[in-house]
């Protein structure tokens, strides 16, 4: 993702300390990151999901993307620089080459989710549990059109399955 880092003009260079939330789960902004240096941690409720310490990693853009409030928080667990643009969809309308490659980073995050849980399909296909709706999950994914979703394992299910 460092090519990202050539369309980093025009926005906020900011210097984050150790600690502080750069993006609020079940905020919106309208704001797009990317990280110059340091390391950040993304988490789901209280949980830690991820951490991200490749310069260039774009934070933001599914929100951003799907007009929908941030789906996790974005912290420093150290001292960091990050490039803040405000108004992230008029720079994707304007920059069709970083639109591309946050595009491309995640279909990449969706290539890898589909080939973990096809192989979770395949691993527990012959057991009754919880894991067998898998197949499901995959289908899901493929055939459903775009529509509002609330995440997380509380919400009901969807009807047309």
């Amino acid at each position: 993702m460092r090519a990202v880092l050539d369309y980093c003009t025009g926005g906020t260079e900011r210097q984050v300390k150790a600690g502080t939330v750069v993006i609020t789960e079940g905020g919106t902004s309208g704001h797009l990151y990317v990280l110059m240096q340091g390391k950040l941690e993304v988490l789901k409720g209280e949980m830690v999901v991820a951490t991200v310490t490749e310069p260039g990693a774009v934070l933001g853009e599914m929100s951003v993307l799907l007009g929908q409030p941030h789906t996790a928080t974005v912290r420093a667990c150290s001292d960091a620089v990050i490039y803040e643009f405000e108004d992230a969809a008029s720079l994707l309308e304007q920059q069709p080459g970083m639109a591309l490659l946050i595009a491309k980073m995640l279909a990449q995050r969706l290539n890898a989710a589909n080939t973990y849980l096809a192989d979770l399909k395949r691993q527990y296909a012959d057991h009754g549990s919880h894991l067998a709706m898998v197949g499901e999950v995959l289908q899901s994914m493929i055939n459903l059109p775009p529509q509002e979703v609330s995440p997380g394992s509380d919400r009901q299910s969807d009807p047309r399955m």
